[in-house]
């Protein structure tokens, strides 16, 4: 399908004196497979040495990855590693000791090298190996798969830091029923046992005092299961996290039909949940210190706010609601709230913890230090959301060598960094109306310098910053624009830069770590395919809001020429809610924005705005939406479209809207409660009722269905299906397990008992799950959005 007519001529290139035509773009083009743009490295890093970049890049036609590597100093080209090299090259999370010695995993095993470059492979098992650091006493511990292991370089031996197990010790067993009767009549059996408990003592004993033996078994309450660990680099202490067993199996969840399936029958796959029927198991933590297996648990007491219950109103109308006043029960004593853990993390010396808990209704969030002689806990800092606490922004850490914990907080209304020294309140250390970036977090060895990506400059883009660990100016250190990552060299003084801009995915880049320092190019993936292509930079705009003293950004693309469908503009929603669309880097709708390359060339005018949810504008940005999802966004996008009419010359008949899963969301939000102001939708795997979504995110913003029902139906298409009086396009995966197909076929029926059948069409794409894969399915999805569009709008087709 060729989307561009003949009257659209390419621009012109000037090359050699001779005037050449760019390559037209082309709906079956920008729909195709991303190969032909260039694959862009995935999870680089730099080598312990600093000497070169690793990364693994999809290759063409397939979705196999290949390690490649491109020297750190610059000079040669990015190749791929060798099958027979493969085994020669540093893992991504290596961690150096002292003397400059690295340790690492690669393939699900333990690597160490040696300060003259030698390779020593520690394990080969069947086990997967991770997460490894240097103990105090040299040896090394790793994870392997959920619990920790110890290996000695020197000895070569590999053995279990303790033996865990959640069951009944046979030792404190009494025996009960006919088993006890028959103790208590026979001597010999009585005496069998009793030699049985003394060997178990005998061995548990010599395992307690000889070093060459395991580590003693350690009993658990079996009704528990483990959720998350940490041990201390001293190898004494093990902090446990654990929950109810089978607690997240308790309820139903959903079942999805498998179509087109190899086998030629519909198969039936086991899907999430649906919110407010699982949710987060309540956890406990417990210490245990592994010289003599006592376990303490360490109660969550002394949490600031933890007896509170924000949603107290709420709960208390969802219980009374159908209750006559005499039923009505008093207000229950107040108790703890039930927490999930999040981080835990033992200092360098293994002689501090700390831990991240968040309450389950996921209003508050505490990091507290851990007093492991007293087991006890001492919350540092505490933050209270009446929304939710951010998915992001809950970053801590210890300062290398200290007791010092840095954090993330956004208690000042943007994320920003904090230090928290012993006995101390948290002192900021950065602030303003801008963010540092959750992930970002880097400190150098020595534990002076603690690096971190922001967007201080503008919200659209990001940049790499230092200040000094105990305080001190904030030092910017690129100056590239567009969005970047970074990764720190061991010595702290080169950044890899993992850089890309709106047309460019990204990009490796060198920079010395200092200020004013030039960037270096090493990796540009580019195909000379895409690059012969001239693509339409966007605009940053913000534009007036009606519902309040502020402004909305967004990414703008003007017409081209004065094609027939010049006075047309389309607004473009994007999903996830909270996510960020209006930035300087590679966006993850790189479809899209050429698709919007395809309308400006038509003569059509074409916004992306962050609505009030998305990330990047701070606290209240985010929360705008907390118990009305589609009703603040919806006001953003009627703003959007007055800006447009008001400073772009467009016909306020003559605006459509798209966008998936989130933005389909909205798509019918605005179709459906603004039922005469956009002349049609496309709304692609759209949740259209908010209870059949997960819980984590859902309830974070709706609270669950349980406690606050109005809020799902404020906010809930399905609630509002009877306002659709233009044109609908559905486009659905039949194999979504986020977004179910199941809600598209609810509201389709929906809609048709409301006699809507004038107004809608579905397109399913049964090979298809949440994010689409395979080109034919994004080339038809998109030639019938062309189509809607261009009928509704009024240019060819």
């Amino acid at each position: 399908m060729r989307v561009l007519p003949n009257w659209l001529a390419g621009l012109l290139l000037l090359q050699g004196g001779v005037a050449l035509a760019a390559p037209e773009l082309t709906l079956e083009q920008a729909m195709a497979n991303p190969d032909w743009i260039g694959n862009a490295p995935e999870s680089a890093y730099l080598d312990a040495a600093g000497s070169q970049v690793l990364f693994q890049r999809k290759r063409d036609g397939s979705e196999l990855r290949d390690l490649w590597r491109v020297p750190f100093a610059g000079g040669a080209a990015a190749a791929t590693v060798p099958m027979d090299e493969l085994n020669t090259v540093d893992g991504s999370n290596w961690r150096l000791d002292a003397s400059g010695r690295a340790v690492f995993t690669r393939d699900g095993d333990l690597w160490l090298r040696q300060t003259d470059g030698q390779l020593r492979q520690l394990t080969r098992t069947p086990a997967s190996e991770s997460e490894p650091a240097w103990m105090s006493d040299g040896r090394i511990m790793v994870r392997q798969d959920a619990d920790w292991w110890i290996a000695e370089p020197a000895s070569g031996l590999y053995y279990p830091a303790y033996q865990l197990s959640f069951g009944k010790d046979p030792s404190q067993q009494e025996p009960e029923g006919l088993s006890a009767e028959e103790l208590r009549l026979i001597d010999t059996l009585r005496y069998e046992r009793e030699q049985e408990l003394a060997r178990l003592a005998q061995k548990t004993e010599r395992s307690r005092g000889d070093a060459s033996q395991l580590a003693p078994t350690i009993w658990f309450d079996p009704a528990w299961e483990a959720s998350g660990n940490a041990l201390s680099a001293d190898g004494r202490w093990l902090v446990l996290a654990v929950r109810a067993k089978d607690a997240a199996k308790q309820s139903q969840g959903d079942k999805m039909p498998k179509f087109v399936a190899r086998s030629g029958y519909v198969e039936i796959e086991d899907v999430r949940p649906l919110v407010g029927r699982n949710g987060f198991p309540a956890e406990q933590l417990w210490l245990i210190d592994l010289r003599d297996g006592s376990q303490r648990q360490l109660a969550f007491d002394q949490l600031p706010g933890i007896t509170d219950d924000p949603l107290a109103d709420l709960r208390a109308q969802a219980e009374n609601k159908d209750k006559k006043a005499s039923d009505k029960k008093e207000p229950a004593e107040a108790k703890p709230r039930p927490v999930r853990i999040g981080d835990l993390q033992f200092n360098e010396a293994g002689d501090a913890l700390a831990a991240s808990i968040f309450s389950l209704d996921n209003k508050d969030r505490w990091i507290a230090r851990v007093n492991l002689t007293k087991a006890e806990l001492d919350p540092v800092h505490h933050l209270h959301d009446p929304a939710w606490i951010n998915w992001s922004f809950n970053d801590y850490g210890w300062l290398p060598g200290s007791r010092d914990l840095w954090l993330l907080s956004e208690q000042s209304g943007y994320s920003h960094l904090y230090l928290q020294r012993q006995g101390q309140k948290p002192k900021a250390l950065t602030k303003g109306r801008w963010e540092v970036l959750s992930n970002s977090i880097q400190t150098t060895r020595d534990g002076r310098w603690i690096y971190f990506g922001a967007n201080r400059e503008s919200p659209f883009r990001n940049e790499v910053y230092r200040l000094p660990a105990r305080g001190g100016e904030i030092e910017q250190l690129t100056q590239v624009g567009g969005v970047n990552e970074y990764r720190l060299s061991a010595d702290g003084a080169q950044l890899l830069l993992i850089h890309s801009t709106s047309y460019s995915p990204p990009q490796l880049w060198r920079q010395a770590a200092r200020a004013g320092a030039e960037a270096s190019l090493l990796f540009d993936p580019r195909t000379e395919a895409y690059r012969a292509h001239e693509l339409q930079p966007p605009e940053f705009v913000w534009y007036q809001s009606t519902h309040g003293d502020f402004q909305i950004p967004a990414k703008l693309y003007r017409p081209r020429g004065d094609g027939p469908g010049r006075g047309a503009a389309v607004i473009f929603i994007h999903g996830a809610g909270y996510t960020q669309d209006v930035h300087e880097g590679y966006p993850y709708y790189f479809r899209e924005q050429m698709f919007h390359n395809l309308l400006t060339a038509a003569g059509v005018t074409v916004i992306v705005p962050d609505y009030r949810a998305s990330e990047g504008y701070g606290r209240d940005w985010r929360t705008a939406i907390y118990r009305q999802m589609g009703h603040p966004e919806l006001e953003d996008l009627l703003d959007a479209k007055a800006y447009m009419v008001a400073m772009h010359g467009v016909d306020p008949d003559r605006i459509a809207v798209y966008g998936g899963s989130y933005g389909g969301f909205m798509t019918m939000m605005a179709l459906f409660r603004a039922p005469t102001d956009f002349a049609a939708g496309a709304a692609l795997r759209p949740v259209t009722d908010w209870m059949h979504y997960n819980h984590p995110y859902t309830a974070n913003i709706l609270n669950t269905p349980q406690v606050d029902p109005e809020a799902y139906r404020i906010s809930s298409p399905i609630e509002h299906a009877a306002g659709l009086q233009r044109p609908l396009l559905i486009a659905h995966g039949m194999l979504d397990d986020n977004v179910f197909f199941k809600d598209s076929v609810r509201l389709v029926q929906r809609l048709i008992e409301l006699r809507k059948g004038r107004w809608f069409e579905l397109a399913a794409y049964p090979l298809e799950r949440h994010g689409y894969v395979y080109s034919d399915s994004w080339y038809d999805q998109y030639g019938r959005i062309w189509r809607l569009f261009s009928r509704e709008l009024g240019f060819p087709e």
